[in-house]
């Protein structure tokens, strides 16, 4: 099981970035697929999510309105475009897949998830 993410790097206040989550090994279409992030010195904390057949997204307070999840599921990868960054933003965003649907992953602890990828940095600058 591997999941890939890519599109990490440095912009500056009100720019966009957009990332992306390769899987393989597991069906991933079977999964709902999102994002965390953690910064410095903080917990590793729920972004967003999207169901299995990409009909329903679920965002964390700080991001609706700026992010935007979806997947494809004919190339198995999940996205997260982030438009509007803010400073807060800044932390090492991980994709992860899991069962649980997705109405769910707001109270989903990072130690329950099925599959993590192995983050890439965003870093906002002020």
């Amino acid at each position: 099981v591997q999941l890939q993410a890519s599109g990490g790097g440095l912009v500056q206040a009100g720019g966009s970035l957009r990332l992306s989550c390769v899987s393989s090994g597991f069906t991933s279409r079977g999964y709902s697929m999102g994002w965390f992030r953690q910064a410095p010195g903080k917990e590793r904390e729920f972004v967003a999510v999207v169901s299995h057949n990409t009909v329903s997204t679920y965002y964390a307070d700080s991001v609706k309105g700026r992010f935007t999840v979806s997947r494809d599921n004919a190339k198995n990868t999940v996205y997260l475009q982030m438009d509007s960054l803010k400073p807060e933003d800044t932390a090492v965003y991980y994709c992860a897949a899991d069962r649980r649907i997705s109405s769910t992953w707001y109270t989903l602890r990072p130690v329950d998830v099925d599959y993590w990828g192995q983050g890439t940095l965003v870093t906002v600058s002020s």
